[in-house]
């Protein structure tokens, strides 16, 4: 059996996080609408997930149309069965990842990111599936104290320590 791998660039709205999975279930994309809303008043999203038998059908929610549209674009990019793209506006995926992961049927996060997104895929005569993630950039050395510094302001600016 012959295995083709490709890497696929996602791309979103500047200011916007998106959250890449996979999940076993149509409820997946109710199950992580309510999480979403539940969890961080005032939050944008748009969500995509690629059905993996019956219709194989993209399911769809979401209270932002431009990031309903970028969500698909990307599930219809990537193409593998049962992944799920999450592009979110006014939150950080801080903010509800764990509730995400302990979705009932979410089988495992590949990212959750602000940077340049590519997903490795791997296809078969069968279908398509994600193998991993190309998140960001590699390190281009080691914080020093300023860094250090900064990385400290950075936190307490948005919020998440005193």
């Amino acid at each position: 059996m012959e295995v083709k791998i490709e890497a696929v660039q996602l791309q979103w709205s500047e200011g916007c996080n998106i959250v890449v999975g996979q999940s076993h279930f149509i409820k997946t994309v109710e199950d992580i609408s309510e999480i979403l809303v539940s969890s961080v008043p005032g939050v944008e999203y748009g969500l995509a997930f690629c059905e993996a038998s019956g219709p194989c059908l993209i399911r769809t929610e979401g209270n932002n149309e431009q990031l309903l549209k970028e969500a698909i674009d990307c599930a219809r990019k990537v193409s593998a069965g049962h992944s799920f793209f999450l592009v979110i506006k006014n939150a950080f995926p801080i903010n509800v990842l764990n509730q995400i992961k302990n979705c009932q049927e979410v089988a495992r996060i590949y990212a959750a990111t602000a940077n340049p997104l590519q997903i490795i895929v791997g296809e078969t005569n069968q279908g398509r599936g994600i193998i991993g993630v190309i998140d960001g950039f590699p390190p281009k050395g080691t914080e020093g104290e300023k860094e250090k510094k900064e990385r400290k302001e950075i936190l307490r600016k948005f919020g998440y320590k005193f």
